[in-house]
């Protein structure tokens, strides 16, 4: 990560790099402050795990997904509600396990997101997952990767 997207101290700073990043055509630099910002935003969250980061982190990366489709700043309401009802891991849990598939994969991958999908931080932590979740999560990902 650059020096300077390390530096910045606030997600709302780094939403104004990204944007000035994106004027001045780095598309490298905006995405890495999107990064950050997702980073920072998680930190203030204060998971109990390294795996509780990593699902919020990805909570607020698809936010962000929302937030660049609806062209304005989006929640992830009903996410929200399920972690607040289940708790994170939980709530991954679940979401990863509905036969639906959520769009949420490809608007994370079409930011250059991707690691930030539900089904990736499964793989990273598959000792506090289902076996069915880790299947699906791969099977997904795989699915994903060959599109």
């Amino acid at each position: 990560m650059d020096e300077r997207v390390q530096r910045i101290k606030t997600a709302e700073q780094c939403e104004i790099f990204a944007r000035n990043a994106e004027k001045k055509g780095r598309p490298d630099l905006a995405r890495e402050a999107k990064v950050r910002a997702v980073e920072l935003r998680a930190l203030e969250y204060g998971s109990k795990s390294e795996a509780e980061n990593e699902a919020i982190q990805a909570v607020y990366a698809y936010e962000e997904v929302l937030s660049k489709k609806n062209g304005k700043r989006t929640r992830a309401s009903r996410t929200w509600q399920m972690i607040k009802r289940h708790g994170i891991i939980e709530s991954v849990e679940r979401a990863v396990n509905r036969e639906s598939v959520t769009q949420g994969y490809t608007l994370l991958a079409e930011m250059g997101l991707e690691n930030f999908a539900f089904e990736a931080v499964i793989l990273r932590h598959p000792e506090l997952f289902s076996d069915e979740a880790i299947a699906k999560s791969k099977q997904r990902l795989s699915e994903w990767k060959s599109a």
